[in-house]
């Protein structure tokens, strides 16, 4: 949602400048466009000719180009931007921001902005957390301004705490979110999701897997935390990260462990969306050391697993909502259909193997919507852009 969007971003004299160039090349492949407005003591820490290099702009700093009256119009680029971002901001020029302090062109500009403004603090922990800074802070919040406090920093000592500019891509995040709208819509609602493969062991380093990566899922969890939901996710063993911190993530590693935090965890919830790829089938038993390879065939009896989606549907209570997931290779509509109403699912996403570039370790997907009132067919798309039709969906039934 950044496609075409116009960003001021203001760049203050911080050990955190060098993130400046990450967030540009970040907000510049995602489609937007940046102008540069940096203070002297922020080129001290970085050059223009870097940014604008990044930006293919030239950098503002100064109110005058040069002494034969030439002069950059902070008003320009006030009416020019859909956003401002102050990243890093440091302590200094969140004084002058919330007290109107207008000695230098970042924050002429920002008093001149028509559109939204982003603030990322940057500063150590101490300075952070002083009374001062945080009644500026808030000053600053009263205004309408968007804080993007960090998450964590790193601290001499080694602890961990707030100060630390938040990072590049987080911010980038954050001004999607912003753009996409729909980002209280979910406050207030418990989501359960499911994600990634289980792995079933065979012995101590072999087991029965699937070539799941959880992006699907991971995707769906952060979708949700964007529109205010508090998400619960379970994750089978899967190297992608959530983005959204206030995830509440657990990570386990087979269909039991799955199946024990996920019947733990719905009945708080108001929704579930299964989307994890569990095994179906488990060895009887798995040996206690490694099978060594012999002159021989080795059978492996196999038994069910636990069916998380079937056990989900007998607790559903009235008010609650059951998403599941049909990945299939032939009569796709046709099982899907059967799944949706032996598991008691409010509605199916389906997706095939057929489609090819999608479904297991790809980017994309391209997904069918079941339910007993109505089907939804969608072009093949990113991820995210899937994620965020399944969760309208889910939205407009709760």
């Amino acid at each position: 949602m950044l496609k075409g969007k116009k960003f001021v971003l203001g760049i203050t004299g911080s050990i955190a400048a060098y993130k400046a160039c990450y967030l540009i090349r970040e907000l510049v492949r995602r489609g937007g466009e940046v102008q540069v407005v940096i203070t002297p003591a922020g080129k001290e820490f970085i050059t223009p000719i870097t940014l604008s290099a990044l930006t293919h702009k030239p950098v503002v700093s100064e109110f005058f180009l040069q002494r034969d009256g030439t002069w950059n119009s902070h008003v320009d680029m006030g009416m020019w931007a859909d956003a401002m971002i102050i990243a890093p901001c440091t302590a200094s020029t969140i004084g002058k921001l919330a007290n109107g302090i207008a000695d230098n062109m970042l924050v002429t500009t920002y008093l001149s902005m028509k559109a939204p403004v982003f603030i990322a603090p940057a500063m150590d922990l101490d300075m952070f957390s002083h009374p001062s800074t945080q009644h500026n802070l808030d000053v600053l919040r009263s205004y309408g301004n968007h804080i993007i406090e960090p998450q964590c920093g790193f601290l001499a000592s080694g602890l961990e705490g707030k100060g630390r500019m938040e990072e590049p891509e987080v911010i980038a995040d954050t001004l999607d979110s912003f753009f996409r709208g729909n980002t209280t819509q979910l406050v207030g609602r418990n989501i359960l999701i499911t994600a990634g493969p289980t792995y079933e062991k065979i012995d101590p380093v072999r087991f029965i897997g699937n070539y799941s990566s959880g992006k699907m899922g991971i995707a769906l969890a952060d979708e949700c935390a964007r529109r205010g939901a508090k998400v619960t996710l379970i994750a089978g063993p899967v190297a992608v990260k959530n983005r959204h911190q206030t995830i509440h993530r657990i990570d386990v590693e087979s269909c039991e462990q799955m199946y024990t935090q996920t019947v733990a965890a719905f009945p708080s919830c108001d929704a579930a969306i299964l989307c994890a790829a569990v095994a179906d089938f488990k060895p009887e038993t798995t040996a206690s050391q490694k099978i060594k390879r012999g002159g021989e065939d080795i059978t492996i009896r196999l038994k069910p697993t636990h069916d998380i989606a079937a056990k989900l549907g007998q607790m559903k209570r009235e008010g609650q909502l059951l998403v599941g997931f049909a990945l299939e290779t032939d009569n796709e509509r046709q099982n899907a259909e059967d799944k949706l109403m032996r598991k008691n699912l409010d509605f199916i996403v389906l997706n095939s193997l057929r489609n090819k570039g999608t479904c297991f370790q790809s980017d994309e997907n391209q997904v069918t919507i079941i339910s007993p009132q109505s089907v939804k067919s969608f072009d093949k798309k990113t991820k995210e852009l899937v994620a965020e039709d399944i969760i309208t969906e889910l939205a407009k039934r709760l």
